[in-house]
């Protein structure tokens, strides 16, 4: 059985797939190591033989994942770690380096899937845009605040804005404007979040015309999904890509 990580800044992302890599035993999203643990503890002969992973999170808080999971299962987690070029991906940043991993990863499973040039748009914590042209050159991205971050900054830096997940659900039911603090928050941030998807896809069309794909990945993908034609949804985008950048021994 493998074990595959995508460890971002608020979650874990987790699935643990059949000997024959197409089948998936389990899979799920925890917020901590300990709940990761109690996770795969729940899985009924679970058998790991190898363990493959992408961190954002600092080296320390990385080794210590890595050596609970080495501890306790028996299993050495490989990495994935930066490059200038892989797959047919060219690396576009200055200091290749600095590129988020995770970003890079979702780049390659875009690559790869993709008949051409491609933009890839993760939805998670925040929001990331990449633009590979047909030839696996990255030109480039954007960074911008994402559901949570827009939301959490409100609640923290406003003080008479209060309200809990259930109130922000049934509040983006529609998007007109919003007749109570809850409606105006979370409809003016989902607002936003789809004003830049469509500047992306603007700037897409004066690269490629309408020859490119559209890949959404991330948590909060399906709340642009209507706006974006011909979407590709693939929520499991980081993972396509790990598997290109750690293959199997």
């Amino acid at each position: 059985m493998i074990l595959e990580l995508d460890c971002g800044n608020s979650f874990i992302k987790w699935r643990v797939l059949g000997a024959d890599v197409r089948r998936v035993i389990g899979e799920g999203v925890v917020d901590s190591d300990l709940a990761l643990l109690e996770s795969l503890n729940a899985l009924k002969g679970l058998a790991l033989r190898f363990c493959r992973l992408v961190s954002v999170r600092t080296t320390e808080e990385t080794s210590t994942l890595t050596s609970m999971l080495e501890n306790t299962f028996g299993v050495s987690a490989v990495c994935a770690a930066p490059a200038r070029e892989m797959s047919g991906v060219r690396n576009g940043y200055e200091e290749f380096e600095r590129l988020g991993l995770d970003r890079w990863l979702a780049m390659l499973g875009g690559f790869h899937l993709s008949s051409g040039a491609c933009l890839v748009l993760d939805f998670g914590t925040a929001v990331t845009a990449d633009f590979i042209s047909a030839d696996g050159e990255h030109l480039g991205g954007f960074i911008c605040p994402g559901m949570p971050l827009m939301r959490n900054q409100l609640r923290t830096h406003t003080r008479k804005i209060r309200y809990g997940d259930v109130a922000a659900e049934r509040a983006l039911e529609s998007l007109v404007p919003g007749r109570s603090t809850v409606e105006a928050v979370e409809r003016g941030c989902l607002l936003m979040m789809r004003g830049f998807v469509l500047t992306q896809l603007e700037l897409a069309h004066s690269y490629w015309g309408d020859d490119f794909d559209v890949f959404l990945t991330g948590g909060d993908a399906e709340m642009v999904s209507e706006i974006v034609p011909r979407p590709r949804m693939v929520p499991d985008l980081v993972f396509v890509g790990l598997a290109m950048a750690c293959p199997l021994p």
